[in-house]
Protein backbone atom coordinates (compact mmCIF):
# COMPACT_ATOMS: atom_id res chain seq x y z
CA UNK A 1 0.00 0.00 0.00
CA UNK A 2 1.66 3.35 -1.00
CA UNK A 3 0.91 4.90 2.39
CA UNK A 4 2.68 8.21 1.52
CA UNK A 5 -0.08 9.02 -1.61
CA UNK A 6 -2.95 7.95 1.11
CA UNK A 7 -1.42 10.52 3.70
CA UNK A 8 -0.91 13.44 0.90
CA UNK A 9 -4.64 12.67 -0.27
CA UNK A 10 -6.56 12.48 3.25
CA UNK A 11 -4.28 15.32 4.51
CA UNK A 12 -2.83 13.40 7.22
CA UNK A 13 0.16 13.84 9.36
CA UNK A 14 3.14 11.78 9.10
CA UNK A 15 2.38 9.92 12.54
CA UNK A 16 -0.92 8.50 10.78
CA UNK A 17 1.66 5.93 9.28
CA UNK A 18 2.95 4.71 12.53
CA UNK A 19 -0.74 4.29 13.62
CA UNK A 20 -1.73 2.52 10.42
CA UNK A 21 1.26 -0.07 10.78
CA UNK A 22 0.76 -1.11 14.53
CA UNK A 23 -3.46 -0.89 14.93
CA UNK A 24 -5.02 -0.99 11.02
CA UNK A 25 -2.47 -3.17 9.25
CA UNK A 26 -3.69 -6.13 11.45
CA UNK A 27 -6.95 -4.98 11.66
CA UNK A 28 -7.15 -5.25 7.60
CA UNK A 29 -5.66 -8.65 7.93
CA UNK A 30 -7.81 -10.18 9.88
CA UNK A 31 -10.94 -8.46 7.69
CA UNK A 32 -9.43 -10.24 4.91
CA UNK A 33 -8.89 -13.60 7.10
CA UNK A 34 -12.45 -13.50 7.57
CA UNK A 35 -14.31 -12.68 4.40
CA UNK A 36 -11.55 -15.67 2.40
CA UNK A 37 -12.98 -17.93 5.33
CA UNK A 38 -16.57 -16.95 4.21
CA UNK A 39 -15.78 -17.18 0.79
CA UNK A 40 -18.56 -14.59 -0.12
CA UNK A 41 -19.55 -10.87 0.64
CA UNK A 42 -18.95 -9.48 3.85
CA UNK A 43 -20.15 -6.36 5.77
CA UNK A 44 -17.79 -4.26 7.99
CA UNK A 45 -19.34 -2.02 10.07
CA UNK A 46 -17.84 0.81 11.43
CA UNK A 47 -18.89 3.04 14.46
CA UNK A 48 -17.42 5.81 15.71
CA UNK A 49 -18.88 9.22 17.46
CA UNK A 50 -18.48 12.61 15.20
CA UNK A 51 -14.85 13.57 15.00
CA UNK A 52 -13.27 9.68 15.79
CA UNK A 53 -11.87 9.61 12.46
CA UNK A 54 -14.15 6.49 10.91
CA UNK A 55 -14.42 8.28 7.48
CA UNK A 56 -10.80 8.53 7.53
CA UNK A 57 -10.18 4.47 8.42
CA UNK A 58 -13.09 3.15 5.97
CA UNK A 59 -10.72 4.45 3.12
CA UNK A 60 -8.01 3.21 4.85
CA UNK A 61 -9.29 -0.31 4.56
CA UNK A 62 -10.52 -0.22 1.61
CA UNK A 63 -7.11 1.08 0.12
CA UNK A 64 -5.23 -1.47 2.14
CA UNK A 65 -7.59 -4.38 0.84
CA UNK A 66 -7.52 -3.36 -2.46
CA UNK A 67 -3.68 -2.53 -2.85
CA UNK A 68 -2.41 -5.35 -0.66
CA UNK A 69 -5.07 -8.18 -1.63
CA UNK A 70 -6.52 -7.01 -4.27
CA UNK A 71 -10.09 -7.01 -3.03
CA UNK A 72 -13.13 -5.55 -4.60
CA UNK A 73 -14.63 -3.47 -1.85
CA UNK A 74 -17.23 -0.61 -2.03
CA UNK A 75 -17.80 2.00 1.20
CA UNK A 76 -20.90 2.92 1.97
CA UNK A 77 -21.58 5.93 4.93
CA UNK A 78 -24.92 5.70 6.38
CA UNK A 79 -24.88 9.56 5.76
CA UNK A 80 -25.27 9.00 1.71
CA UNK A 81 -28.86 7.83 2.88
CA UNK A 82 -30.21 10.45 4.67
CA UNK A 83 -33.80 11.18 3.43
CA UNK A 84 -34.19 14.20 1.37
CA UNK A 85 -34.83 17.91 2.82
CA UNK A 86 -38.11 17.83 1.69
CA UNK A 87 -38.74 14.73 3.55
CA UNK A 88 -37.70 15.92 6.61
CA UNK A 89 -39.52 18.76 6.65
CA UNK A 90 -42.55 16.78 6.30
CA UNK A 91 -41.30 14.35 9.57
CA UNK A 92 -40.72 17.80 11.22
CA UNK A 93 -44.04 18.80 10.60
CA UNK A 94 -46.52 15.67 11.06
CA UNK A 95 -43.76 14.39 13.80
CA UNK A 96 -41.41 16.97 15.36
CA UNK A 97 -39.77 20.03 14.68
CA UNK A 98 -36.23 18.04 15.57
CA UNK A 99 -36.49 15.72 12.22
CA UNK A 100 -35.73 18.99 9.90
CA UNK A 101 -32.24 18.28 11.27
CA UNK A 102 -30.40 15.24 9.62
CA UNK A 103 -28.63 12.58 11.64
CA UNK A 104 -30.67 10.56 14.32
CA UNK A 105 -32.44 7.55 13.91
CA UNK A 106 -35.77 8.08 11.44
CA UNK A 107 -33.73 10.16 8.99
CA UNK A 108 -32.25 7.84 7.33
CA UNK A 109 -33.93 5.53 3.96
CA UNK A 110 -33.12 2.66 5.85
CA UNK A 111 -35.31 0.06 3.14
CA UNK A 112 -32.64 2.27 0.33
CA UNK A 113 -30.04 1.06 2.37
CA UNK A 114 -30.66 -2.84 2.39
CA UNK A 115 -31.69 -2.85 -0.94
CA UNK A 116 -28.19 -1.13 -2.52
CA UNK A 117 -26.40 -4.11 0.06
CA UNK A 118 -28.72 -6.91 -1.24
CA UNK A 119 -28.53 -5.92 -4.99
CA UNK A 120 -24.53 -5.76 -4.29
CA UNK A 121 -23.96 -9.47 -2.68
CA UNK A 122 -26.22 -10.73 -5.47
CA UNK A 123 -24.13 -8.73 -8.11
CA UNK A 124 -26.86 -7.25 -9.85
CA UNK A 125 -26.20 -3.36 -10.99
CA UNK A 126 -26.62 -1.16 -8.22
CA UNK A 127 -26.37 2.30 -8.02
CA UNK A 128 -24.69 4.06 -4.58
CA UNK A 129 -26.31 6.57 -2.98
CA UNK A 130 -24.40 9.70 -2.52
CA UNK A 131 -25.68 12.94 -0.32
CA UNK A 132 -24.47 16.26 -0.44
CA UNK A 133 -24.13 17.80 2.47
CA UNK A 134 -23.82 21.03 1.34
CA UNK A 135 -27.09 21.35 -0.31
CA UNK A 136 -28.49 19.14 2.58
CA UNK A 137 -29.91 16.98 -0.35
CA UNK A 138 -28.77 13.70 -1.64
CA UNK A 139 -27.03 14.14 -5.41
CA UNK A 140 -29.21 13.69 -8.37
CA UNK A 141 -29.19 9.91 -8.81
CA UNK A 142 -28.04 10.64 -12.54
CA UNK A 143 -24.23 11.13 -10.66
CA UNK A 144 -24.36 8.22 -8.06
CA UNK A 145 -21.14 6.09 -9.06
CA UNK A 146 -22.56 2.58 -9.85
CA UNK A 147 -21.30 -1.40 -9.20
CA UNK A 148 -22.18 -4.12 -11.60
CA UNK A 149 -20.21 -6.78 -9.39
CA UNK A 150 -20.27 -8.38 -6.48
CA UNK A 151 -17.92 -7.10 -4.07
CA UNK A 152 -15.37 -8.36 -1.48
CA UNK A 153 -16.42 -6.57 0.94
CA UNK A 154 -19.32 -4.10 1.78
CA UNK A 155 -18.09 -1.57 4.43
CA UNK A 156 -20.85 0.95 6.19
CA UNK A 157 -19.63 3.46 8.31
CA UNK A 158 -21.53 5.95 11.00
CA UNK A 159 -22.10 7.10 14.06
CA UNK A 160 -25.32 4.74 14.94
CA UNK A 161 -23.78 2.00 13.06
CA UNK A 162 -24.49 -1.05 15.15
CA UNK A 163 -26.64 0.65 17.80
CA UNK A 164 -29.40 -1.04 19.43
CA UNK A 165 -32.53 0.85 20.74
CA UNK A 166 -32.58 2.36 24.18
CA UNK A 167 -35.35 1.04 26.67
CA UNK A 168 -38.62 3.27 27.45
CA UNK A 169 -37.13 3.83 30.72
CA UNK A 170 -33.90 5.21 29.73
CA UNK A 171 -35.71 7.88 27.26
CA UNK A 172 -37.53 9.52 30.13
CA UNK A 173 -35.25 11.72 31.48
CA UNK A 174 -33.75 14.83 29.18
CA UNK A 175 -30.13 14.22 28.58
CA UNK A 176 -29.13 17.96 27.80
CA UNK A 177 -30.72 21.09 27.14
CA UNK A 178 -31.77 20.38 23.79
CA UNK A 179 -34.33 17.57 24.91
CA UNK A 180 -34.70 19.73 28.21
CA UNK A 181 -36.14 22.39 26.31
CA UNK A 182 -37.17 21.18 22.57
CA UNK A 183 -38.33 18.08 23.55
CA UNK A 184 -40.07 17.91 27.02
CA UNK A 185 -42.19 15.50 26.15
CA UNK A 186 -40.19 13.07 24.68
CA UNK A 187 -41.85 12.99 21.55
CA UNK A 188 -39.22 13.17 19.40
CA UNK A 189 -36.59 10.92 21.27
CA UNK A 190 -38.99 8.38 21.34
CA UNK A 191 -39.76 7.88 17.99
CA UNK A 192 -36.08 7.91 17.10
CA UNK A 193 -35.90 5.29 19.31
CA UNK A 194 -38.34 3.09 17.98
CA UNK A 195 -36.93 3.67 14.22
CA UNK A 196 -33.61 2.74 15.94
CA UNK A 197 -35.39 -0.78 17.19
CA UNK A 198 -37.07 -1.17 13.53
CA UNK A 199 -35.72 -0.99 10.58
CA UNK A 200 -32.01 0.19 11.36
CA UNK A 201 -31.68 -3.44 13.07
CA UNK A 202 -32.37 -5.42 10.65
CA UNK A 203 -29.97 -3.14 8.27
CA UNK A 204 -27.16 -3.66 11.20
CA UNK A 205 -28.30 -7.68 11.30
CA UNK A 206 -26.04 -7.37 7.84
CA UNK A 207 -22.41 -7.02 9.46
CA UNK A 208 -20.42 -9.86 9.49
CA UNK A 209 -17.83 -8.05 10.88
CA UNK A 210 -17.72 -4.96 13.75
CA UNK A 211 -15.34 -2.28 14.39
CA UNK A 212 -15.61 0.61 17.00
CA UNK A 213 -13.57 3.43 17.33
CA UNK A 214 -14.40 4.33 21.33
CA UNK A 215 -14.00 7.81 22.31
CA UNK A 216 -13.22 8.54 26.30
CA UNK A 217 -16.61 10.38 26.41
CA UNK A 218 -18.70 12.10 24.87
CA UNK A 219 -17.39 15.45 26.18
CA UNK A 220 -14.34 15.49 23.57
CA UNK A 221 -16.76 14.82 20.46
CA UNK A 222 -17.62 18.73 20.66
CA UNK A 223 -13.91 19.66 20.13
CA UNK A 224 -13.33 16.99 17.58
CA UNK A 225 -16.30 17.84 16.03
CA UNK A 226 -14.99 21.68 15.79
CA UNK A 227 -11.31 20.66 14.30
CA UNK A 228 -13.23 18.68 11.81
CA UNK A 229 -15.32 21.81 11.00
CA UNK A 230 -12.17 23.96 10.48
CA UNK A 231 -10.20 21.43 8.41
CA UNK A 232 -13.31 21.83 6.18
CA UNK A 233 -13.38 25.98 6.40
CA UNK A 234 -9.44 25.65 5.70
CA UNK A 235 -9.95 23.08 2.55
CA UNK A 236 -12.00 25.99 0.93
CA UNK A 237 -14.39 23.45 -0.70
CA UNK A 238 -17.04 25.34 -2.49
CA UNK A 239 -20.11 25.40 -1.59
CA UNK A 240 -19.50 23.85 1.77
CA UNK A 241 -21.95 25.53 5.00
CA UNK A 242 -18.97 26.12 7.71
CA UNK A 243 -21.33 25.95 11.12
CA UNK A 244 -19.56 28.02 14.00
CA UNK A 245 -18.56 26.94 17.29
CA UNK A 246 -21.69 27.93 18.93
CA UNK A 247 -23.74 26.37 16.33
CA UNK A 248 -22.11 22.97 16.78
CA UNK A 249 -22.81 23.01 20.30
CA UNK A 250 -26.23 22.79 19.78
CA UNK A 251 -25.65 20.30 16.89
CA UNK A 252 -24.11 17.49 18.62
CA UNK A 253 -26.70 17.42 21.29
CA UNK A 254 -29.23 15.88 18.65
CA UNK A 255 -26.58 13.11 18.96
CA UNK A 256 -25.84 12.44 22.74
CA UNK A 257 -28.05 10.89 23.93
CA UNK A 258 -27.32 7.82 21.63
CA UNK A 259 -23.28 8.59 21.53
CA UNK A 260 -23.08 7.83 25.37
CA UNK A 261 -25.28 4.30 24.71
CA UNK A 262 -23.25 3.28 22.25
CA UNK A 263 -20.07 3.89 24.29
CA UNK A 264 -21.45 2.10 27.46
CA UNK A 265 -23.11 -0.82 25.41
CA UNK A 266 -21.55 -1.64 21.80
CA UNK A 267 -17.94 -2.18 22.81
CA UNK A 268 -19.15 -5.90 23.95
CA UNK A 269 -20.68 -6.81 20.44
CA UNK A 270 -17.75 -5.56 18.02
CA UNK A 271 -15.04 -7.62 17.07
CA UNK A 272 -12.37 -4.81 17.24
CA UNK A 273 -12.68 -1.80 19.32
CA UNK A 274 -9.74 0.94 19.37
CA UNK A 275 -9.79 2.76 22.35
CA UNK A 276 -8.93 6.43 21.83
CA UNK A 277 -7.60 9.22 24.09
CA UNK A 278 -8.55 12.62 24.00
CA UNK A 279 -6.20 13.55 21.42
CA UNK A 280 -8.09 10.51 19.23
CA UNK A 281 -5.10 8.73 19.65
CA UNK A 282 -5.45 5.05 19.70
CA UNK A 283 -3.94 3.75 23.39
CA UNK A 284 -5.77 0.01 23.30
CA UNK A 285 -7.87 -2.52 21.16
CA UNK A 286 -9.72 -5.37 22.35
CA UNK A 287 -10.30 -7.78 19.70
CA UNK A 288 -12.84 -10.82 19.27
CA UNK A 289 -13.20 -13.42 16.54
Amino acid sequence: MDIERFLATHRLPQSYASTAQKWFNPLCERINTHQLSANKTIVVGINGSQGSGKSTLSDYIQTYLEETFSKTVVSLSIDDFYLSRAQRQILSKTVHPLFVTRGVPGTHDTALALSVIANLKSGDSVAIPRFNKATDDPFPAEEWPVITEAPDVIILEGWCVGISAQSTELLEKPVNTLEADEDPEGTWRNYANSALSDNYQTLFSQLDYKVMLKAPSFDCVYRWRCEQEHKLAESGVEGAHIMSDEAILRFIQHYQRLTEHALSTLPNQCNTVFKLDHQRIISSEEVRE
